[in-house]
């Protein structure tokens, strides 16, 4: 990684090829194996499955900025961006430094709506805290991403922001850390719901819950390289939602596999498979004990 983010500092991902061309699988390293089966089951559909020509050539995306005091230098491999989504709610840090790093950011781009993700981390009184200091400031903001973890806190935080604003909440965690993805949208525990194939076992069930759900989608990533990254932006590219998807991830990453990265280019990417570079890969090859470790993940997750 370019930059410290959520506490990764390395992505770890498998590559494999199928028919369709290569896919990725990368559950963060401590999901239980259930969980990975999910991812697993996404690239295997990238990889094998029956899957139409892409609607769109391209698609728009949002810059992230990453709980960091460098603000130009963390966006600047973003080039032009027309909205922004800062990480709040950081270990270590307050709600202060939110609020510093959400000002400054709007001073240097005055003309970027800002989303806000929290990954759930705010308390209900922290939550409501930002939402009035969002209100108060005037600032052009799209939504607040997953403020609190759980839908009964979702639900409540927006019958809350009801009251005194029109700000939006987003479901992140909340859709795809459950049991039941549409347990949100049922709740009415949310405005918009984020996407993200892998999580979600594959472009064709994400599609499936974005239907069901009857709510505005963002497609998001979940930190992948630019082979990861190509399966989210053909989910996008099917969904065509108005919002700005998530997937200009490839721009914090120091290295990535391939020659062609799925960077931003005038704040969209292309709708692309991915090639990965023999180059790269050699040079980014994981240590035996680290390849050992997801080779073993892998024979278990197929079982």
């Amino acid at each position: 990684m370019r930059i410290k983010f959520r506490g990764v500092t390395t992505r770890e991902v498998v590559l494999f090829e199928g028919p369709n061309g290569w896919a990725e699988w990368s559950p963060f390293p401590e999901y239980p194996d259930e969980e990975a089966a999910i991812w697993l089951k996404a690239a295997i559909e990238w990889a094998f499955g029956d899957l139409p020509e892409p609607k769109l050539k391209t698609v728009k995306v949002n810059a992230t900025l990453p709980a960091v005091e460098n603000i130009e230098e963390a966006l600047a491999p973003f080039g032009k961006f027309e909205v922004v989504k800062i990480k709040v709610a950081e270990k270590g840090q307050s709600i202060e430094d939110d609020f510093r790093r959400i000002t400054r950011t709007n001073q240097l781009y005055p003309e970027a709506r800002i989303r806000l993700d929290a990954n759930g981390a705010y308390t209900m009184d922290q939550a409501l805290q930002m939402a009035h200091f969002l209100v108060d400031e005037e600032l052009p903001i799209e939504y607040l991403e997953q403020p609190v973890k759980t839908i009964a806190e979702m639900a409540e935080i927006k019958l809350a922001l009801a009251k005194f604003s029109e700000l939006k909440i987003a479901a992140d965690e909340s859709v795809r850390k459950v049991s039941d993805p549409l347990a949100v949208a049922l709740a009415n525990a949310a405005d918009i719901l984020v996407l993200k194939a892998a999580p979600l076992g594959g472009i064709t069930n994400a599609i499936r819950i974005a239907k069901e759900a009857g709510l505005p989608v963002v497609v998001s990533s979940a930190l992948e390289t630019s082979v990861g990254l190509s399966m989210g932006a053909y989910l996008a590219a099917e969904l065509n939602s108005p919002y700005a998807s998530g997937l200009a991830t490839a721009a914090l990453l120091a290295d990535d596999v391939t020659d062609h990265s799925l960077t931003p280019v005038d704040g969209e990417i292309e709708v692309r498979r991915i090639l990965p570079s023999v180059v790269a890969i050699e040079k980014l090859q994981a240590d035996e004990t680290t390849r050992s470790t997801w080779l073993g993940k892998l024979n278990r997750v197929l079982l």
